[in-house]
């Protein structure tokens, strides 16, 4: 017998789609706004005082992707629920970071770019014209995103159900792998999004050696991932958060640059 109904699942979706958004903050991202999603779920699935602490620990951990593909994720993690209960949570966790970076691409890029362009482009040159539905084109585009998230959540609930159901005691390689994609996805992002060089340059008469251009020789992005290994380590250190690992990699930036260390 179902533990959850269609009213629940609405219930979820309409939290994550008003106030999904609400709690946005740079340590958790929409972290919050997942677990507050959520919510409606888990009071339903977790009687226990103990499975629901565990429960709200695991939804408030760090989590940010395309706010309609979320919906996805969103009910794959209901049905995963649903069928296994608190025994769930650690594969719920690695398939969590193992889709929201993916998900979040392929949302952005057909949701953000395309379809805005398109609908934006169309809209403006309707409304140059003189076309009054060109102001409503963009309007109507959004209805349009409203109700194909309802459809998502939906999508992802059935196929996580039929993971599980499939599965069975495979599950284990599916959060292997989940976890596998998520560190993948997290360590390809680093050289991108961290940005870091040796700006020294030794000389010895009319010979010139950039630092920087050796070290990518040997490995390119190194100072980047030396310097989150640096935040990870910090991280774990008891009485260390996210806000005093911010200063202090800011005050280290500042005085590494000043000494011309890090450029």
């Amino acid at each position: 017998m179902s533990k959850i109904s269609l009213q629940d699942i609405k219930k979820v979706r309409y939290r994550w789609l008003l106030l999904g958004e609400a709690a946005w903050n740079y340590e958790k991202m929409q972290g919050l706004g997942y677990c507050y999603s959520m919510i409606p779920v888990l009071k339903k699935l977790y009687p226990d005082e103990a499975d629901m602490k565990k429960a709200l620990q695991t939804h408030l951990q760090f989590f940010n992707t395309h706010q309609e593909f979320a919906e996805i994720i969103l009910g794959i993690d209901i049905a995963m629920e649903e069928k296994e209960g608190a025994a769930s949570l650690e594969a719920v966790s690695a398939i969590k970071t193992g889709l929201m970076g993916p998900l979040a691409g392929i949302g952005d890029t057909l949701f953000g770019v395309i379809a805005n362009t398109i609908f934006f482009s169309v809209g403006s040159y309707m409304a140059l014209e003189g076309n009054p539905i060109g102001i409503f084109l963009y309007l109507i585009w959004g209805v349009v995103r409203v109700i194909m998230r309802g459809y998502f959540i939906r999508i992802g609930y059935r196929e996580g159900t039929k993971l599980i159901e499939n599965l069975g005691d495979k599950m284990n390689r599916v959060t292997e792998a989940a976890s596998i994609l998520g560190l993948t996805v997290v360590g390809a992002l680093i050289p991108s999004v961290v940005s870091a060089n040796v700006p020294f340059v030794f000389k010895s008469g009319e010979v010139e050696m950039e630092l920087q251009a050796i070290l990518n020789q040997i490995m390119p992005g190194l100072i980047p991932v030396l310097l989150v290994l640096l935040v990870y380590t910090l991280l774990n250190r008891k009485g260390m958060t996210s806000f005093k690992a911010i200063i202090f990699v800011m005050i280290l930036g500042i005085a590494c640059s000043a000494a011309g260390i890090l450029g």
